[in-house]
């Protein structure tokens, strides 16, 4: 099932959450309006793009203690924080858990579509990356372990000569595993092999 993005406003103020709503709406974007952290927690699932709007005070689960709930959960989400004046302590926190932006109340209105589009953007970027990182992980997971030591060898620049060499098998069993390697990863050539790993491994490791 393919879920359009939202924007998933959470505000405990009923005026502000419903300006809020009108103005998303206004601009084209889905809108989705929770009046407490909870509430939001009980609709929301993971497998839903878009990006989240959170008021930083709020009763019961302020929206710091969400965020930090949600990076426990591991439920990767792009969220703009927004903030009354001068409390720029919860502002800095939030932006050292991972938050997109913060913006102070009051906000201009141009300027928060504008993020919030940018939010949109980069979570459909994040998730497809996921995405494309699930499916290399499955492929690997087909690999051999002699097929995973070949590709190690392989991605860090060993010819078939130099890797039949260091384990001691022929050119042509090297060759073999060469061939099972580029077909269960479905790389094109050795070329895009290397790039898929190294962008895997980079991203992984981040």
């Amino acid at each position: 099932m393919k879920f359009e993005p939202n924007v998933y406003i959470v505000d405990d103020d009923a005026e502000m959450r419903s300006a809020l709503h009108r103005l998303v709406r206004s601009a084209g974007m889905g809108a989705k309006s929770f009046a407490s952290a909870m509430e939001f927690l009980d609709a929301y699932h993971s497998d839903q793009p878009g990006c989240l709007l959170l008021d930083v005070q709020m009763p019961c689960m302020s929206g710091l203690e969400l965020q930090q709930r949600l990076k426990l959960e591991h439920i990767h989400i792009p969220i703009i924080f927004l903030t009354g004046y001068g409390n720029v302590s919860a502002a800095v926190s939030a932006m050292k858990l991972g938050a997109l932006d913060f913006l102070e109340k009051p906000f201009d209105n141009e300027v928060l579509l504008e993020h919030l589009h940018k939010a949109i953007k980069m979570d459909a970027t994040a998730r497809l990356d996921r995405r494309n990182r699930n499916q290399i992980s499955q492929r690997l997971a087909r690999l051999t372990p002699r097929e995973h030591e070949v590709m190690d060898m392989l991605v860090t620049g060993k010819s078939n000569k130099a890797i039949a060499d260091l384990l001691e098998v022929s050119v042509r069993t090297v060759e073999t595993h060469r061939a099972n390697i580029m077909s269960k990863l479905q790389a094109e050539s050795l070329s895009n092999l290397v790039k898929m790993m190294l962008d895997f491994r980079d991203n992984k490791a981040g």
